[in-house]
Formats: structure tokens, sequence, C-alpha cells
């Protein structure tokens, strides 16, 4: 991790200190996919807890929808390269999904996935659940939900989880997708898409478009996404349609949101 320790491992030690994302005592449920991103993360926190100035536990959860053999063992060959210890949970998700929704499986799918993680983080007695979205994860949100949904919000580094059973951590959340790519290249590690079919047919997204979208606009403008990140941090109310208060009330809720970002 030392030749990335300005890009990723410094980044990965701010958001934590930021956010305040790990406290004494804390048993830390990890959502691991297979793909780059939660790879990545179970990798930090095996080298955070090198560092005994927090007392931590990690619970690093694998969960199978119903990857093929071969997509299985490229996961299982990836955890061997970075030294990462797994335990992985079958479950019948795709399976169900496809059974249910045939045209639209993807809702359905990470609709469970999202369930049994949270139940299987419960089941463990973990107080907190740590997610592998990055800083290119958070700027796309924000735009997908404003271009697609009308809406302007996004992810939150640390927020409670709906049943307020425990706190989701982003501890990645300044850590650029590009740098993570760079990583896993020079681990040699053979990246896993979804390893869904239907995943695979799929020739475009709404995430998709907006990382093209963001792509030509760095061109234009190589700060774009530090610009879109710094404006969630930068909500002037007094010029958001719709929204009535005095002055003084205003500041005090953009300080509020600056907090929670």
């Amino acid at each position: 991790m030392k030749e990335h320790k300005k890009n990723i491992w410094s980044k990965f030690i701010k958001g934590i200190k930021e956010y305040n994302m790990i406290e004494d005592g804390d048993k830390i449920a990890i959502g691991v996919s297979g793909g780059k991103d939660s790879l990545l993360l179970v990798k930090l926190f095996q080298e955070l807890k090198k560092d005994k100035s927090k007392n931590f536990e990690i619970e690093p959860i694998i969960l199978n929808p119903g990857f093929k053999k071969e997509d299985l063992d490229k996961i299982k060959n990836n955890f061997e390269k970075l030294e990462i210890d797994y335990k992985i949970f079958d479950t019948d998700i795709w399976k169900i999904a496809f059974a249910k929704s045939p045209e639209n499986p993807c809702f359905l799918c990470a609709k469970m996935r999202r369930g049994i993680l949270y139940k299987k983080a419960e089941e463990l007695g973990c107080n907190k659940l740590a997610l592998g979205h990055h800083f290119d994860d958070i700027i796309e949100t924000v735009l997908i939900n404003m271009f697609y949904s009308g809406s302007i919000k996004t992810m939150i580094p640390k927020v409670k989880s709906e049943s307020g059973k425990f706190e989701l951590i982003r501890p990645m959340v300044y850590i650029k997708e590009k740098n993570i790519i760079s990583y896993m290249a020079k681990k040699e590690i053979e990246l896993l898409d979804c390893g869904c079919d239907f995943e695979k047919e799929k020739t475009s997204s709404k995430r998709k478009e907006i990382k093209d979208l963001l792509t030509q606009l760095e061109d234009k403008n190589p700060n774009i996404k530090a610009n879109i990140f710094a404006s969630l941090k930068n909500v002037n109310l007094d010029y958001i349609l719709g929204y009535k208060s005095n002055k003084k009330e205003n500041n005090l809720k953009i300080n509020e949101i600056s907090k929670s970002l």
C-alpha cells in the first residue's frame, strides 16, 4: 500500500478521521461484492488493523448471488492474491430475482442483496456496515438523482441504517476510481463485473451515461468533479427554489448540512 499512500491510503484515513467512522469497540461488517471497490476496502481495513491505536473487529460479508463457477473461482483467486481472509455466503438471489422479474431483475436483485447484507451484519453483531462507494460514486449519484429523479441527494459518508440498528460508513469517500483501477492493475487483479448474464447484455445505463458525460466535461474543466463534490458541502438555501426562511435560519441549516456530508 506504500506506493499508493498519497492517492489511496491517505484518502482512506482522511475519510475515517473527518467523519469519525471508527471508534474503539466497533465491530464492522464489510459488504464485499467481489468487485474492485469492495476488494480494496477489505484490504484497507486489514492494513488499518495493524495500527493498534483503534480497537475494532471486521467481518467481511461476501454474498454469492448465484455466480458461475468460473466467476466464483476468479473471486477466490483475487482474495488470495491480496492475502485477504474470506468466507462466502451462498444465496438464491439471482434465481428469485429472475423468477419474479425476468424482464428487469436488477431492482429486485439490488434490494435483496441489501436486505440480506443488513440481516447478516445484524446476525454477526456488527454495529457498523462499511460499503465500498468512492469519490466518483458520490458525484455520479447526485447527478443521476438530479437528471432522472428530479431531486438533489447523494450518498452520505456516515449515516444510520434504515432499521437504525447500525451505522453505514463509506470510508473511501475521498478515493478516486481511477486510483482504485491503477492499484488493481499493479496487483494483477482480474476484475469482475456484475457476473450476471442480464447485466452483461446491457449496452447502457444511467450511471454509464453520467460517467461518459463527466469524462467529456473533464476535458474542458479538469476540476469539474472536485467542484461538484465541493458544492455538496456548500449549499446556499437562500437560492433554492421553493425554500422560504429567513437568512439566519438558512445559515444554521447550511452549517448542519455541511457537517452531515
